[in-house]
């Protein structure tokens, strides 16, 4: 990145307002701020706090962070700009809100001046502000390559052509059922603003960046390209080293894996944007008291005055209070996915879940939610790093199998040996992909000054 020095490029960074999105995306900025370019993020402030808050002990970085005004709504209070924590009734309202800020993402456009934007799904009309001042941009697809590239080929060829790699599916359910990737209103971007469009695509500039490693999901990544007839550069895992220096309201969890043996333990979280069903919670409990491992479960109650003991099975909470440890709300999962004693994550496969737990040498018990997400699950379990837990024909999973899936996974001396050898060539890969997309996006950015 020698040639960077020559002329210093500025490139403003715009992501959704889901912390599954702005932290890759934010991850993405240190990595062309240390390659000797001006950086600049914007987000809104509650997510510009998030990542202060962060970064607080990190090396310092030379990114500027630029808080997105919002418009001023009584349902839609600045701490619930962001989808953390969101109640799913305010959704539309906080899209819509978004969309109101294009005048004032116009005005950061001009004060910045950037000579590369990178986008995000929900505003083409950030991309198309770009062009209509003559700056290139480039979509940044934080989710992985496989479920792009089979929605993709769904919106381009509907049933009438299979997806090339038959591993990657959807059931009947997960195709027609409440929260299923297929429900998402697919439109062109020229359409509708708000819609998840496959137009973001048509507005990038000779590139798509997505989030992933050739080594991995190369397959995928080539299919997104050549649906998209642009470079798909994979940017890595985009992961956030977890700080060694144990944070106070972290400091029992690691302090309880310590006293747990290598690789016995597995972690139960489901990430910050979904609630499972008092009976799901239920069954859950019963998988964990069935199984062999011990276990940190960090549990999110889908209502307000929901009391943990009235969801799991009777007595769990004491009777494995040796074994397991029951944590409400919120965890450091990277600090706690990197300590030795974690053999296993119960995940509900956010594509930046599953990097972090396979960059962590941990192996994945998949138990998918919604959108993308089971087909991430059948990623992993191709991979031979993971196993999906079976459910029935409504959707729903027993403790039964939820045991069985966390025994396979952390008794398999198979499944340990390809995630440790996975992970091991992701950190080989990972400094080459920010390396490669850090030159892609200088060539766009001196072939566009030169015009």
């Amino acid at each position: 990145m020698a040639e960077a020095k020559t002329k210093q490029f500025t490139i403003l960074l715009f992501p959704w307002l889901a912390y599954s999105h702005v932290h890759p995306f934010f991850e993405l900025a240190k990595n062309l701020s240390a390659r000797s370019f001006h950086v600049h993020f914007c987000s809104s402030a509650v997510n510009l706090d998030s990542i202060r808050s962060k970064i607080a002990q990190d090396p310092p970085t030379a990114v500027d962070l630029i808080e997105l005004p919002f418009p001023r709504l009584p349902d839609l209070p600045p701490h619930l700009h962001t989808t953390k924590n969101l109640p799913p009734n305010l959704t539309a309202a906080l899209i819509h809100a978004f969309q109101q800020t294009s005048p004032a993402f116009s005005e950061i456009t001009n004060r910045t001046n950037p000579d590369l934007l990178i986008y995000d799904y929900f505003q083409p009309w950030a991309a198309k502000e770009a062009r209509r001042r003559g700056i290139p941009s480039v979509y940044f697809a934080t989710a992985g390559a496989a479920p792009f590239s089979y929605f993709y080929h769904l919106f381009k060829h509907g049933g009438d052509i299979p997806y090339p790699h038959g591993e990657i599916y959807l059931t009947d359910r997960e195709k027609g059922g409440d929260g299923a990737p297929m429900k998402l209103e697919i439109k062109d971007a020229e359409e509708d603003e708000g819609a998840f469009a496959f137009g973001v695509f048509d507005l990038s500039n000779d590139v798509v960046l997505i989030k992933g490693l050739r080594g991995f999901d190369g397959k995928y990544i080539d299919y997104m390209s050549e649906l998209c007839n642009k470079r798909a550069v994979a940017t890595g895992p985009l992961i956030h080293e977890p700080n060694r220096r144990i944070s106070e309201e972290n400091s029992e969890i690691l302090q309880w894996l310590s006293r747990k043996e290598r690789s016995s333990t597995v972690f139960v979280c489901f990430g910050s944007e979904h609630f499972i069903s008092m009976d799901q919670i239920r069954e859950i409990s019963k998988g964990l008291e069935l199984c062999k491992a011990n276990f940190v479960w960090v549990v999110r109650l889908p209502a307000e005055g929901t009391c943990l003991e009235d969801a799991v099975v009777g007595g769990f909470v004491e009777r494995e209070r040796e074994r397991g440890l029951v944590v409400e709300g919120w965890a450091a999962q990277a600090e706690i996915l990197s300590h030795a004693s974690v053999g296993g994550f119960v995940s509900h496969c956010g594509w930046s879940s599953i990097m972090e737990s396979l960059w962590a040498g941990v192996p994945v018990v998949a138990m998918p939610i919604k959108y993308d997400q089971p087909i991430n699950a059948r990623v992993v379990a191709a991979a031979g790093v993971g196993v999906e837990v079976v459910r029935g024909g409504d959707g729903c999973f027993s403790g039964e199998e939820v045991a069985a899936a966390i025994d396979e996974v952390v008794g398999s001396e198979e499944i340990r040996r390809r995630i440790r050898d996975l992970s091991e060539r992701m950190r080989r890969e990972a400094e080459a992909a920010a390396e490669e997309t850090a030159e892609e996006l200088l060539l766009l950015c001196k072939k566009s000054s030169t015009k």
